[in-house]
């Protein structure tokens, strides 16, 4: 019997993680600072508060969606790009 005040066993404490994969952590994803005009910077977050998402959610999605107008053939250049700059990017931080 557990005593009053103790946290169920295999509940943790806290915020659960929150990346785009399951066990991803937010924190642990690489930064990007970027200058954007003023109007465009508060539409972001007005979509933000509206859509009750957090902006690099937003902009992940926006991201796709351009991508998914894109023809096939620069989809697969897009998608070799990034995946050898993962490769990379991976290989500098070891």
């Amino acid at each position: 019997m557990a005593s009053k005040g103790t946290a169920k066993e295999g509940r943790r404490i806290g915020r659960p993680p929150a990346g785009a994969r399951a066990g991803e952590r937010v924190k642990d994803y690489p930064q990007l600072s970027v200058r954007v005009p003023g109007d465009v910077k508060a539409r972001l977050q007005a979509i933000s508060l509206v859509s009750a998402r957090p902006q690099w959610r937003i902009i992940t999605d926006a991201i796709d969606c351009y991508l998914r107008d894109r023809t096939d053939a620069e989809r697969q250049r897009v998608h070799a790009l990034a995946k050898g700059l993962r490769v990379r990017a991976r290989s500098r931080h070891r």
